[in-house]
């Protein structure tokens, strides 16, 4: 059967995408930095659906983690299918002039650069298969910028550029690589941005239905499982009262 691999699996998009595919009897290779996260979602995986689930706890910011941890996986896991390049977060929410250099290190740091890392450690299996699908988790913030958003809308715009790229490159090798780029969405996204303040997150969804992680992972799977002749680019998913990064109509 195929094997995805999933960045970020422990929570929100990557814990739905984890699921779906799961319960459609896809091996998976899940990873994270919450160990006890991943390996209950193993035992749940595997009991409910019996397949193979790898957990594999490093965080994407440390290059020699990721390299070293998924290269020395067993050989015949290395046959991965579908990269699901999900790892990502927003840290703070201030104008240009305030951000702190510390949050801007952790989104460059994840968003970007350990998207590129586990790309560039997978992609060597893919090509070697003369096939593969890299699905990039990107934003509404990667095609439009919004006011105190500066930062985390350009590592999302540079995960809708290196996607593009991708693209390019990997065509010889019979490799789709498609962006998906979700709207707002009720996971653990705000809390974290907002570093714990439950009360300032909730209020981000206030007035609105917002997406949720299985509809994002709806969307995913269905790119996923298309005929091998046909590949989604580029797709921009919102929930009905959003029509891009900036507009929303709140009851």
């Amino acid at each position: 059967m195929a094997i995805v691999l999933i960045t970020g699996a422990t929570s929100g998009f990557g814990e739905a995408c984890a699921k779906k595919f799961a319960a459609n009897g896809y091996d998976l290779i899940i990873t994270g930095r919450r160990a006890e996260r991943l390996q209950l979602l193993q035992q749940q995986l595997e009991q409910q659906h019996n397949i193979k689930v790898l957990p594999l706890c490093f965080d994407v910011r440390d290059e020699k983690a990721v390299t070293a941890t998924l290269n020395a996986i067993p050989e015949q896991w290395k046959a991965v299918d579908i990269l699901i390049n999900n790892a990502g977060l927003a840290m703070g929410a201030s104008s240009i002039d305030q951000g702190e250099f510390s949050d801007w290190d952790v989104m460059i740091d994840t968003n970007v650069k350990g998207l590129l890392y586990v790309s560039r450690t997978v992609i060597p299996w893919l090509k070697a298969q003369g096939k593969g699908h890299i699905i990039n988790l990107g934003s509404t913030a990667a095609k439009q910028v919004y006011a105190n958003g500066n930062v985390y809308c350009a590592t999302k715009a540079a995960v809708d550029s290196l996607s593009q790229a991708m693209r390019i490159d990997l065509l010889p090798y019979r490799i789709k690589v498609t962006a998906v780029h979700p709207g707002a969405a009720q996971t653990e996204f705000a809390v974290v941005r907002f570093k714990g303040d439950a009360e300032k997150a909730g209020n981000v969804y206030k007035g609105f239905t917002p997406l949720r992680g299985e509809d994002v992972a709806d969307t995913i799977y269905y790119c996923a499982t298309l005929p091998a002749h046909v590949c989604i680019n580029d797709l921009v998913i919102t929930c009905l009262q959003q029509a891009n990064a900036y507009y929303f109509q709140k009851e």
